[in-house]
């Protein structure tokens, strides 16, 4: 993978946050627990973190459903904003290892998808409902089956479109990137 411009990875946190909100709000289904839902917006996060490394996932991430809840809702939800911000991050940890511009195989969608269940876990499982005990003084087990459900159905996403995702991007850049100027 191409090192990145500053400025390139700038302009990627402001759409890629943008693109996140409106897949928040637009992009996902109910699954029936309160302020539980599939969301798709994490398959992109996933996407933007590979590509542009794990400052970018962590911001895209923060930003991205800070300004989801706030726009949709009124406020942030800050436990479930910094869960987003280390799904993005972790994930981002494994760009470099998965270098998806040199093609996207067997080898880097098992890092991939091991890497996006371990921010997932991480995230749904252990951040966002302990942080929602810590600063709202939420019920322990509302708050841990909504991690629970919002963590796999955004692991399932992930692996799903994520890993569609990724590959066709990396078949995109590969193709893109195969026409060289002769001198």
């Amino acid at each position: 993978m191409g090192k990145k411009s500053s400025i390139q990875t700038i302009v990627a946190i402001g759409i890629g946050a943008a693109v996140f909100m409106i897949l928040g709000r637009f992009g996902s289904i109910p699954t029936g627990i309160p302020n539980t839902n599939i969301e798709t917006s994490y398959a992109y996060l996933a996407l933007m973190s590979v590509v542009y490394g794990p400052v970018a996932g962590l911001l895209i991430g923060l930003i991205g459903h800070g300004l989801k809840d706030l726009v949709f809702y009124g406020m942030p939800w800050f436990s479930w904003v910094i869960a987003s911000g280390i799904v993005g991050l972790v994930i981002g940890l494994s760009s470099k290892k998965l270098n998806i511009e040199g093609g996207f195989g067997k080898k880097q969608i098992i890092i991939f998808n091991i890497t996006q269940i371990i921010a997932n876990a991480i995230a749904w499982f252990v951040v966002a409902p302990g942080l929602d005990i810590i600063i709202y003084a939420e019920p322990a087990n509302k708050v841990f089956i909504q991690g629970i459900v919002g963590g796999v159905s955004n692991m399932i996403t992930v692996a799903v479109l994520g890993t569609l995702i990724l590959s066709t991007y990396s078949k995109v850049k590969m193709k893109s990137g195969s026409l060289r100027i002769e001198e």
